[in-house]
């Protein structure tokens, strides 16, 4: 958030703005900026994961509508906030500073903010809400702030910035933060040059494309560096006139929403108790924090803790200047880790915290570790993620078998994160390996032979739902989940793949090798594929990677595809209707749900791509879109060329305005990937 309006009420304290005078003190200011962002995030993501979630937890019909909408609203601010961090991190890499995501732990201390900035963590309440809005107003609003967030103590912190170690200057308002801020970047943008002080990598940064972060630029000069600042101050709340989109503004409706809920039901309650400030061991100063020391609540919080910091490393990595495709990735395990993190953190709001409180339940405390600094950039460090999260892994079996009412929840986060672990694992593969060797050409075609008078032979199973149908030369391959009955098979081989029987109905001995490659290269989901045992080549990447547009319909992808870090083979066929119940594969619910979306949109201008195949990498976000990295022709119908792109998010919810393209409705409209 921007908090030009977080005021510092010590009258005591000189409102002029301090200016940087080095680099050092500059990077000190931003780094306050960024744990500000951070801080205010975690506080609204936690008051979000409070609020309670059906109507047999005392809500009725109406109050649980709103209470759903309210969630929604919070976390959509959260998700700006984040913005804003990566915004502030971004000029620090501008400046040669890594990114800064680390924090002072909950509840922050008196001293490490000025005396008007109270940060903690508190469930969705009145004066949690009236905290939220107070934080948020614009600057000529006379707004008090919520009962209880009255610093401990009156401050002033140093304001002379004329040292050489870095100092906590004061503020009257975070506003007067980015203005020092500004003052620094113009003071030493005029005494080192331009070039000098921008010295960081716009490669090493993060934008729009990888985040889905709206408005993400790289900065690259004093220009950029200051716009970057102001998209911040406009998106926030520090301009006077405020938006009906503001963050204040959104607050203020869930007010008044709540307010009236509360006159036709005084009793009304929309949140769990959670605990204010849940720390993870017995604190020295426990005043005002409440030790979650109750089963399963505690070890719940320890993986809770621990998928966010692995968010947190994940993101300090990809700033770190690996190459792009890797920092997508890595953006992208980040964003799924947070989708695992917020049931986690809602079940720890159901759960008993501490005998001492019986009334409290628990709660995430974002806590943070010492060894937190960003890995350095190369395929060791991936190999270190993927490592943390089979511990993850592990951890939720573990706890599964603990603790049997969690299963369903620790059964999918294990899922969920050996997901992503298989595809940083293919990163750093491709990181290590480069681009694969070039498939070998087809061996010349084996002779006809007539079909061989037999049954067809019995397959193989070969997990999940793959089954393997052994031949004399070639092994044929069938995964149904994948099949979209485009009846190539049945029409082209009707000999090898006998339709409406029971039983056994592929014989691959029934055609000619050249003819069982054939007729799997036209299936165009992959869910025929072979396997040879004659000496000729498997199935060769193609040379171009192609997403083709099917009119009202799914996507059909040709390519090497490493589908969430696993290849899958050549050729998939996968929803962007968002009602498969296979997903991401297509299982023809588009025409169940009558889907409409153009197979035929507008050209983007795009220049050639210098590499046009490779693999192609398709990970799934959790309730989100689907995210693509490498080389990609996306294609309509009738073979014209759309758009040509090396990194792309394309909409899997069915909802979005920009089709075949991820708009971020998914958000809006609560798709849901599983289930």
């Amino acid at each position: 958030m921007s908090m030009r309006n977080v005021v510092h009420e010590d009258a005591g304290m000189d409102s002029g703005i301090a200016t940087p005078t080095s680099r050092e003190q500059l990077w000190a200011l931003l780094a306050e900026a960024a744990e500000i962002e951070h801080h205010l995030m975690c506080c609204y993501l936690y008051a979000a994961f409070s609020l309670k979630e059906h109507a047999d937890e005392d809500l009725t019909d109406v109050e649980l509508a709103a209470v759903q909408r309210w969630r929604k609203e919070i976390f959509a601010v959260a998700v700006e906030e984040m913005g804003h961090l990566a915004i502030v991190c971004n000029i620090l890499s501008a400046l040669g500073a890594p990114a800064h995501f680390v924090h002072q732990n909950f509840p922050v201390p008196a001293g490490y903010h000025p005396s008007g900035v109270v940060v903690k963590l508190s469930p969705f309440e009145p004066a949690t809400l009236a905290h939220f809005i107070y934080l948020e107003r614009p600057a000529d609003a006379e707004i008090l702030d919520g009962a209880g967030y009255e610093p401990a103590r009156r401050y002033a912190r140093a304001l002379d910035m004329d040292r050489l170690m870095t100092v906590c200057t004061d503020y009257n308002t975070v506003g007067e933060l980015y203005q020092s801020v500004e003052a620094g970047l113009q003071f030493l943008c005029d005494a080192f040059g331009e070039s000098a002080l921008f010295v960081g990598d716009p490669q090493h940064q993060l934008d729009a494309e990888t985040t889905r972060l709206p408005g993400l630029v790289p900065v690259r000069c004093i220009k950029t560096a200051l716009a970057a600042i102001d998209a911040i101050v406009v998106q926030g709340e520090g301009a006077k006139a405020c938006g009906g989109d503001s963050h204040y503004q959104r607050f203020l409706r869930i007010q008044r929403e709540y307010d009236a809920l509360l006159v036709s039901r005084p009793a009304f309650k929309p949140a769990r108790m959670n605990a204010y400030n849940p720390v993870m061991r017995p604190p020295p100063t426990p005043e005002g924090k409440l030790w979650v020391s109750e089963e399963p609540a505690a070890a719940l919080l320890d993986l809770g803790n621990a998928l966010y910091n692995h968010c947190l490393r994940c993101l300090s990595l990809a700033y770190a200047g690996v190459d792009r495709p890797t920092q997508t990735t890595l953006v992208s395990a980040t964003i799924d880790l947070m989708h695992l993190l917020t049931p986690v953190a809602t079940m720890l709001g159901r759960l008993p915290a501490n005998p001492s409180a019986p009334d409290a339940t628990a709660g995430l405390s974002f806590a943070t570790i010492r060894t937190s600094a960003a890995l350095p950039a190369e395929a060791a460090s991936l190999d270190i993620l993927v490592e943390r999260l089979a511990q993850f892994t592990a951890r939720c079996e573990r706890l599964g078998t603990q603790y049997p009412e969690l299963a369903p929840l620790l059964d999918a986060t294990r899922a969920g994160t050996q997901r992503v672990a298989n595809r940083i694992a293919q990163a750093a593969a491709e990181s290590r390996e480069g681009q694969p060797k070039a498939a070998t050409a087809s061996a010349p075609p084996t002779n006809d032979r007539p079909p061989a008078p037999r049954a067809p032979p019995q397959p193989v199973a070969d997990g999940n739902g793959v089954e393997i149908i052994p031949g004399s030369e070639i092994d044929l391959v069938y995964e149904g989940k994948r099949c979209i009955h485009a009846r190539h098979c049945v029409l082209g081989q009707p000999g090898v793949f006998k339709a409406n029987v029971e039983g056994p109905w592929i014989d691959p001995d029934a055609a000619s090798t050249e003819d069982l490659v054939t007729v799997a290269h036209m299936c165009p989901s992959g869910a025929i594929r072979y396997r040879r045992h004659d000496g000729g080549a498997e199935e060769a990447a193609p040379p171009i990677n192609l997403v083709q547009l099917r009119e009202n319909g799914p996507l059909g992808i040709r390519a090497d595809i490493v589908l969430d870090g696993t290849r899958i083979g050549m050729r998939a066929v996968l929803c962007r209707c968002g009602a498969s119940k296979h997903k991401p594969f297509c299982d023809g619910s588009h025409n169940e749900i009558h889907f409409r979306a153009s197979g035929e949109p507008d050209t983007v201008e795009s220049q050639p791509l210098a590499a046009r195949g490779g693999p192609l990498r398709v990970d799934p976000e959790i309730d989100g879109p689907l995210v693509v990295t490498g080389n990609l022709e996306i294609c309509c119908g009738t073979g014209r060329t759309v758009n040509r792109v090396t990194a792309t998010r394309l909409c899997r919810c069915g909802g979005s305005s920009n089709k075949p393209f991820c708009d971020n409705t998914h958000r809006r409209i609560g798709f849901r990937s599983e289930g």
